[in-house]
């Protein structure tokens, strides 16, 4: 199935009510990623808070299957349905909380994943209703700003207490922390690659990381597969190699951003936790 066309044909549905402003379409197909278990991810912009009646009608008229009805929350409202075989994630917004997330991410250069994945929607998405609402939202959001891109970086690129753990973790064979460690740090790098390479992140879990690393200019050589091998090799040589990619981040980092000074946050990456010292008693 053609999950474009179907998107396309969803939305002429949600653009019979007079509320609905504009249609996006979001996600892995708007980006041509998607495989065989992507869903269509919609994100409806309303004029005015629509009603449960509002969001249902359109579920009835495709005879979908409800999963999911949630009240509003965050600033959404949000319900999962299947319809053709296909899951539908539909995202409802108010228009001008769209343009309040814009100005939040552009402007004020927030760094919350949240608010940068609707800016990465807008950025990235296909209008299938509404062309010149979204058209407009994509004009400003598609200059990042130099500005967030300082942000993502000198946010990230603290990797934690823990990270100084690392040898001792390893010695105790203490997996479970070990991989937290390894885990939080990796999302650490991603958070700073986004900002080296001026990209919004497009989802708060850094869904689909393979193809995002390809899209990517600035990085460490080979960076998909060395990010791959931290959670296959053993856990002595993906240490390493979080080590090396860690450093080879810190020269591009200066390359890109001269003024951000990482003279302490080097040392302290460096930085092992030392062994208790023995003492000799005569």
């Amino acid at each position: 199935m053609v999950l474009n066309k179907l998107a396309l044909n969803i939305a002429k549905i949600y653009e019979l009510n007079t509320k609905v402003e504009a249609v996006l379409l979001g996600g892995s197909v708007s980006r041509n990623w998607n495989d065989r278990f992507s869903d269509i991810e919609l994100f409806i912009f309303w004029k005015e808070p629509p009603t449960d009646e509002d969001r249902k009608n359109p579920i009835l008229n495709l005879e979908g299957d409800i999963i999911d009805f949630h009240p509003f929350e965050d600033e959404e409202w949000s319900e999962t349905y299947i319809t053709e075989g296909v899951k539908l994630e539909i995202s409802n917004f108010l228009t001008d909380t769209i343009n309040k997330v814009i100005n939040d991410v552009v402007l004020t250069f927030d760094t919350d994943l949240d608010k940068q994945s609707i800016v990465a929607t807008v950025n990235n998405g296909i209008p299938l209703c509404g062309e010149m609402i979204i058209k407009r939202m994509k004009e400003i959001v598609n200059k990042y700003p130099n500005e967030l891109s300082v942000a993502m970086i000198t946010e990230n690129v603290h990797l934690g207490n823990r990270w100084n753990n690392r040898e001792a973790l390893l010695k105790r064979k203490d997996w479970l922390m070990l991989y937290k460690v390894m885990v939080d740090v990796q999302i650490k790098i991603m958070g700073i690659l986004f900002g080296l390479n001026r990209q919004y992140v497009h989802h708060p879990a850094f869904k689909w990381q393979s193809n995002t690393l390809k899209s990517m200019t600035i990085t460490p050589d080979n960076i998909v597969n060395r990010l791959e091998s931290i959670f296959l090799e053993k856990p002595s040589t993906a240490i390493r190699e979080l080590e090396a990619i860690i450093q080879e981040l810190f020269e591009l980092i200066r390359c890109e951003h001269p003024q951000i000074d990482l003279s302490t946050v080097i040392e302290k990456s460096l930085f092992v936790r030392p062994k208790n010292g023995v003492r000799k008693i005569f």
